[in-house]
């Protein structure tokens, strides 16, 4: 049974992939591709904890302990910032330049000092853990010829397992890339 709305998986016109959607503003930041099972996951998993430190925190105030419902109002107050924290690591463009949020550090190179955006055979973290595997990287390489760290790999958690989808986001950001950096 066809259903009447769209996903994000699909499009009416198969044709109309290639015009610039009403809302494609070059100005803003943004991440051209969706976040990952993995990192959905990670964060629904702390949302999901926030959530029974909140109903803690009721039965806490509840119970008349102030202070102990206030230490889980914080507490979920902080586990809900990790996650979505969580939610905004990755790699964004806009016509500035290019952007590596990490979890506790934003790196911003403009258009203007990068030299290259690029795709290499490296050895890359696998989900962002000590251990480190043979993969693909998607580098910037700064004027000096300075290499910033991987903007994304084919190991982190929101392309583990997804060979095509970080194609197509190295694609997308490499193509940025070659607009800016050559205009």
């Amino acid at each position: 049974m066809p259903l009447p709305f769209l996903t994000a998986d699909r499009a009416f016109d198969a044709g109309a992939e290639d015009i610039a959607l009403p809302f494609d503003d070059h100005d803003s930041w943004r991440r051209p591709y969706r976040p990952g099972p993995w990192r959905v996951a990670a964060a629904a998993t702390l949302l999901l904890l926030a959530s029974f430190v909140l109903l803690a925190g009721v039965i806490t105030a509840a119970a008349g302990e102030l202070s102990g419902a206030a230490m889980c109002l914080a507490l979920a107050a902080a586990v809900i910032v990790c996650a979505l924290r969580l939610l905004r690591v990755g790699a964004w463009v806009s016509r500035h330049g290019v952007r590596r949020v990490g979890f506790f550090r934003t790196t911003t190179v403009r258009w203007e000092r990068a030299a290259a955006v690029r795709t290499v055979q490296q050895p890359v973290k696998w989900l962002g853990l000590p251990r480190t595997v043979q993969g693909q990287a998607l580098i910037v390489v700064r004027q000096g010829g300075e290499t910033l760290p991987p903007l994304v790999t084919d190991h982190n958690a929101d392309f583990l397992a997804r060979s095509e989808a970080f194609e197509r986001a190295t694609d997308a950001i490499e193509a940025w890339g070659d607009e800016y950096l050559r205009g």
